[in-house]
């Protein structure tokens, strides 16, 4: 599981660029072509060193064959067809092989080599191996414990596949409890890992039924020792994934000795198969998941029949290897979902291609908490359900230890307070130079009571899981405070645990947008993704970013999957139509809405899995997306609605949120049970920019909404 000592060097990682450095880059790509669909090209090496490349071949892997000849035939065939390619450029023996998702490998190449294989006419792509990050912003990190209950009703008879930095499997929220519904048709396995004595293949059972790992795109040489070389999660991140798609129901939730209520997953009675393919490193900012391993995982989890898989991997707004072979595993009837990004509108978001859910995040319901200062009650975010009264308050900055500065002090830098000052007081301290749980962390260890977290600029209000109970507060009301405390003689305030407060879901500002020039909208959807309490090793946390919007949207997907009669077309299809509008989200923000799940509706868009590759190809005009963006000269387009369901269907077209008049032609049909019916929506010529709905009604009251947005 290693790799030359070039490979980690020559390894390029993903950047941002500038919105307006990014948006010219795009529109230049899309005036020749190359975006989404591109084909052929190789990335530039970093040098004259071997690096390694990423070779796709033309045509699908297995999943996208659609003949007579058999799987085995198949396989040696695309074996056959890589071993001349190689053998073209004297390669050495591949790092991976893929057959199954896509046709191609990872091998060790030169720059002379790639631009060779490059210019082959059965080579589509030729990449070279880049680390990614993960889609999830800094959390809190605090220990608890929890207890198991009874799944509800939720994704039985399906596997959620995660590719992620793993699983731990003595997590409570990945217990066996039975029952989990019908066998699935998962066919993985559970590995062992000869490095990591603690881990054994039997750590899987009936709820964690798969778990692999893949990191010689990394490189095993280039991880943290810290890290394990098999599933098991360090990082947390997939373990926080896996408990929002899948974790048990209604699983109390124990922080630090707080009651912190009890926890679901989206789909509880789903089953999980982790593929590590994220990695630590020495150094943090070389943490992520390299490309190579990435597909390798994507390309085991279309074999091993997932029913759902859960990428939570940045990435740039184009069709790479990676997509690629998310199409495979779209074509083996897989939902994919993939997390938007967090780059704000400093990036587009990722997976622009209509055959991934792209789910951006929203913000919700909050923890609040206040201050009460004299005659000040201040508001802020509170995790903590425990308050503190009448305790003595200290600004840090006026208490530093002995030989710590006051610059650290003021910052709560570990070791920076004075414990003879701090004990039993609540410590104000300033925001920035360090994490903010550290901060409480330091409180704790000089014996102080509680925080006060104040900002000194603009910049997020959170409620984190800290050391001690702690309020963070704006700058505004963190000057309130600390001037009030100064012209008081022995002040002394409370913290006060308000709980949730329940709040109108809106887009989060580090959600990326789509990109309004492209032929799709996206992100297709938005859900949570900010403060979710999740599990990680050991105990419980909060994850905030796009990642836990998409692994939200994962779970939907499988509760959706486990009903009679559905299918991946009309899951697909179910969640975006399903979705509500979230007030006052930007056009490329927020997609058709905010994800609900619920009752398959009785319509659907569908889209045969045939169908994306087509689009692949460079035919826009085959893929009946259930939302529709029209940019250029467009003002029109065409969509058909098939009756999914055993009954006879009658349905009337309904528009709202339009500026100007929209026509839909027909607006009414009867639909029997595998009738479809094909219509046009139509905008004035002259509209440029708009957004509103187009929704289709039966007489039960049952609703199918199609996003339509005007980005010309």
């Amino acid at each position: 599981m290693t790799r030359s000592p070039g490979t980690r060097a020559l390894a390029r990682r993903t950047r941002t660029m500038p919105w307006p450095a990014l948006a010219s880059v795009l529109v230049a790509l899309l005036a020749v072509g190359l975006l989404p669909a591109q084909a052929g090209g190789a990335a530039p090496h970093a040098g004259d060193e071997p690096s390694l490349t990423l070779v796709t071949l033309t045509g699908p892997g297995l999943a996208g064959l659609d003949g007579e000849e058999s799987a085995d035939d198949a396989r040696q065939r695309m074996r056959r067809d890589q071993d001349q390619l190689l053998a073209a450029v004297d390669a050495p023996t591949p790092v991976y092989r893929w057959t199954d998702a896509l046709n191609g490998f990872a091998v060790e190449l030169d720059a002379e080599q790639a631009r060779t294989l490059a210019g082959n006419p059965r080579v589509a792509l030729v990449e070279e191996n880049e680390v990614r990050s993960l889609t999830a912003l800094s959390s809190s990190h605090a220990t608890a414990a929890a207890t198991s209950a009874a799944p509800a009703p939720g994704g039985a008879g399906t596997v959620i596949g995660f590719v992620d930095s793993g699983i731990d499997p003595g997590n409570r929220a990945f217990s066996d409890v039975a029952p989990l519904g019908p066998d699935p048709r998962y066919r993985g396995e559970c590995t062992g890992a000869a490095e990591d004595g603690s881990w054994k293949a039997t750590a899987c059972g009936a709820k964690l039924v798969g778990a692999q790992y893949f990191v010689d795109g990394f490189g095993a040489d280039g991880v943290r020792s810290g890290d394990s070389l098999s599933p098991r999660d360090t990082a947390g991140h997939g373990t926080q994934m896996a408990s929002i798609a899948a974790g048990n129901s209604q699983v109390p939730v124990r922080v630090d000795g707080d009651g912190m209520g009890r926890r679901s997953g989206a789909a509880p009675r789903a089953r999980i198969a982790a593929y590590k393919a994220c990695w630590s490193a020495p150094d943090p900012d070389d943490d992520g998941c390299a490309t190579a391993d990435l597909v390798a995982a994507i390309d085991r989890a279309t074999a091993d029949r997932v029913d759902v898989l859960n990428l939570a991997v940045a990435g740039p707004g184009k069709i790479d290897t990676v997509e690629r072979a998310l199409l495979g595993a779209a074509e083996a009837e897989v939902v994919v979902v993939g997390a938007a990004g967090n780059d704000g509108d400093d990036a587009y978001a990722a997976h622009p291609a209509p055959w991934v859910l792209t789910v951006g995040a929203t913000s919700g319901d909050v923890r609040a908490g206040v201050v009460e200062a004299g005659p000040h009650t201040l508001h802020g975010r509170m995790a903590s359900g425990t308050s503190v009264t009448g305790a003595r308050v200290v600004h840090a900055a006026d208490v530093a230890a002995p030989g710590a500065s006051v610059r650290d002090a003021r910052v709560c830098r570990d070791g920076s307070l004075d414990a003879s000052e701090v004990a039993g007081a609540v410590v104000i301290c300033e925001r920035g130079a360090t994490a903010r749980v550290a901060k409480s962390e330091a409180v704790e260890r000089a014996d102080g009571v509680g925080m006060v977290l104040v900002n000194k600029g603009t910049g997020s209000v959170n409620a984190d899981l800290h050391a001690v109970p702690t309020v963070h507060l704006r700058e505004s009301a963190g000057r309130t405070l600390s001037r009030w405390v100064r012209s008081s003689k022995d002040a002394r305030i409370d913290l006060e645990a308000r709980g949730t407060v329940r709040r109108t879901p809106q887009v989060t500002g580090f959600s990326s947008a789509g990109n309004p020039r492209l032929s799709l909208l996206k992100p297709d959807l938005v859900a949570p993704g900010s403060e979710v309490m999740a599990a990680v090793p050991g105990g419980w946390d909060l994850a905030t970013g796009t990642s836990a919007s998409a692994a939200h949207v994962s779970g939907l997907a499988a509760r959706l999957l486990a009903r009679p009669a559905s299918d991946p077309q009309q899951v697909r299809s179910a969640l975006v139509t399903m979705a509500r509008p979230v007030r006052d989200a930007g056009v490329s923000k927020a997609g058709a809405g905010s994800a609900t799940g619920g009752a398959l509706p009785p319509v659907s868009y569908l889209v045969p899995e045939r169908h994306y590759r087509t689009w692949l190809e460079g035919d826009r005009t085959t893929v009946n997306q259930p939302h529709a963006l029209l940019n250029g000269s467009q003002s029109q387009v065409e969509r058909t609605l098939t009756n999914t369901s055993d009954r006879i269907v009658r349905v009337q077209a309904s528009t709202e949120g339009f500026t100007d008049p929209v026509r839909v032609f027909p607006s009414w049909a009867e639909l029997a049970p595998g009738d479809a019916l094909t219509f046009m929506v139509t905008l004035p010529e002259d509209t440029a920019v708009e957004r509103g709905t187009v929704t289709w009604s039966t007489e039960d009251g049952e609703r199918t909404r199609l996003t339509v947005v005007s980005g010309r």
